[in-house]
Protein backbone atom coordinates (compact mmCIF):
# COMPACT_ATOMS: atom_id res chain seq x y z
CA UNK A 1 0.00 0.00 0.00
CA UNK A 2 1.30 3.32 -0.75
CA UNK A 3 1.98 5.83 1.68
CA UNK A 4 0.27 9.11 1.48
CA UNK A 5 2.20 12.03 2.76
CA UNK A 6 1.09 15.43 3.88
CA UNK A 7 1.55 18.12 2.04
CA UNK A 8 4.26 20.79 2.80
CA UNK A 9 3.21 23.94 4.15
CA UNK A 10 3.88 26.56 0.80
CA UNK A 11 1.35 24.22 -0.81
CA UNK A 12 -1.11 23.90 1.82
CA UNK A 13 -0.62 27.75 1.51
CA UNK A 14 -1.04 28.20 -2.46
CA UNK A 15 -4.22 25.33 -2.12
CA UNK A 16 -5.59 27.82 0.34
CA UNK A 17 -5.11 31.14 -1.83
CA UNK A 18 -6.88 29.00 -4.44
CA UNK A 19 -9.87 28.06 -3.32
CA UNK A 20 -10.12 31.59 -2.00
CA UNK A 21 -10.21 32.98 -5.29
CA UNK A 22 -12.52 30.50 -6.36
CA UNK A 23 -15.21 31.23 -3.43
CA UNK A 24 -16.27 34.57 -5.13
CA UNK A 25 -19.32 33.23 -7.39
CA UNK A 26 -18.72 36.47 -10.07
CA UNK A 27 -15.19 35.06 -10.65
CA UNK A 28 -16.62 31.81 -11.55
CA UNK A 29 -19.28 33.39 -14.09
CA UNK A 30 -16.49 35.42 -15.51
CA UNK A 31 -14.25 32.10 -15.82
CA UNK A 32 -17.26 30.50 -17.19
CA UNK A 33 -18.19 33.17 -19.37
CA UNK A 34 -14.70 33.38 -21.08
CA UNK A 35 -14.75 29.20 -20.99
CA UNK A 36 -17.67 29.40 -23.30
CA UNK A 37 -17.10 32.66 -25.55
CA UNK A 38 -13.97 33.37 -25.42
CA UNK A 39 -11.47 36.31 -25.33
CA UNK A 40 -13.94 39.49 -24.18
CA UNK A 41 -13.01 43.42 -22.69
CA UNK A 42 -14.09 44.20 -19.29
CA UNK A 43 -17.42 46.05 -20.75
CA UNK A 44 -18.55 42.83 -22.98
CA UNK A 45 -17.83 40.69 -19.71
CA UNK A 46 -19.96 43.39 -17.54
CA UNK A 47 -22.77 43.58 -20.07
CA UNK A 48 -23.19 39.35 -20.51
CA UNK A 49 -23.04 39.10 -16.75
CA UNK A 50 -25.19 42.36 -15.70
CA UNK A 51 -22.14 43.34 -13.34
CA UNK A 52 -20.82 46.63 -13.45
CA UNK A 53 -17.58 47.52 -15.18
CA UNK A 54 -15.72 48.57 -12.21
CA UNK A 55 -16.53 45.15 -10.03
CA UNK A 56 -15.95 43.44 -13.26
CA UNK A 57 -12.59 44.87 -13.60
CA UNK A 58 -11.85 44.32 -9.92
CA UNK A 59 -12.60 40.91 -10.03
CA UNK A 60 -10.60 39.93 -13.33
CA UNK A 61 -7.69 42.10 -11.90
CA UNK A 62 -7.88 38.80 -8.48
CA UNK A 63 -8.30 36.10 -11.23
CA UNK A 64 -5.11 37.54 -13.49
CA UNK A 65 -3.34 37.77 -10.39
CA UNK A 66 -3.67 34.48 -9.66
CA UNK A 67 -2.70 33.43 -13.19
CA UNK A 68 -5.94 32.03 -13.87
CA UNK A 69 -6.83 34.63 -16.98
CA UNK A 70 -4.65 36.80 -19.45
CA UNK A 71 -4.67 40.80 -20.05
CA UNK A 72 -4.02 41.36 -23.61
CA UNK A 73 -3.99 45.28 -25.19
CA UNK A 74 -6.27 45.63 -28.08
CA UNK A 75 -6.27 48.89 -29.13
CA UNK A 76 -7.44 51.64 -26.63
CA UNK A 77 -8.77 48.54 -24.45
CA UNK A 78 -7.36 44.87 -23.30
CA UNK A 79 -9.12 41.44 -23.86
CA UNK A 80 -9.01 38.89 -21.02
CA UNK A 81 -8.84 35.49 -21.75
CA UNK A 82 -8.16 32.17 -19.87
CA UNK A 83 -5.10 31.29 -18.56
CA UNK A 84 -4.86 28.13 -16.42
CA UNK A 85 -8.00 25.60 -18.42
CA UNK A 86 -7.19 23.54 -15.19
CA UNK A 87 -9.75 24.84 -12.96
CA UNK A 88 -12.36 23.57 -15.18
CA UNK A 89 -10.95 20.60 -14.00
CA UNK A 90 -11.15 21.67 -10.53
CA UNK A 91 -14.68 22.59 -11.08
CA UNK A 92 -16.20 19.14 -13.13
CA UNK A 93 -14.93 17.64 -9.83
CA UNK A 94 -17.11 19.88 -7.40
CA UNK A 95 -19.95 20.19 -9.88
CA UNK A 96 -20.01 15.96 -10.32
CA UNK A 97 -19.70 15.82 -6.50
CA UNK A 98 -22.05 18.38 -5.79
CA UNK A 99 -24.52 16.18 -8.62
CA UNK A 100 -23.88 12.84 -6.50
CA UNK A 101 -25.37 14.81 -3.02
CA UNK A 102 -28.26 16.31 -4.88
CA UNK A 103 -29.41 12.83 -6.15
CA UNK A 104 -28.49 10.96 -2.81
CA UNK A 105 -30.43 13.67 -0.92
CA UNK A 106 -33.54 13.74 -3.16
CA UNK A 107 -33.63 9.74 -3.49
CA UNK A 108 -33.87 9.80 0.29
CA UNK A 109 -36.91 12.26 0.06
CA UNK A 110 -40.60 11.59 -0.23
CA UNK A 111 -42.34 12.50 -3.12
CA UNK A 112 -44.01 15.49 -3.96
CA UNK A 113 -47.62 15.36 -3.54
CA UNK A 114 -49.99 17.77 -5.27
Amino acid sequence: MDRVTPLPEPVVTLVAQRFRVLSEPARIRLLDALRTSGPASVGELAARLGMGQQNTSKHLGVLAGEGLVERTKAGNSALYAINDPTVFTLCEVVCDALRDRVATLQAALPPVRS
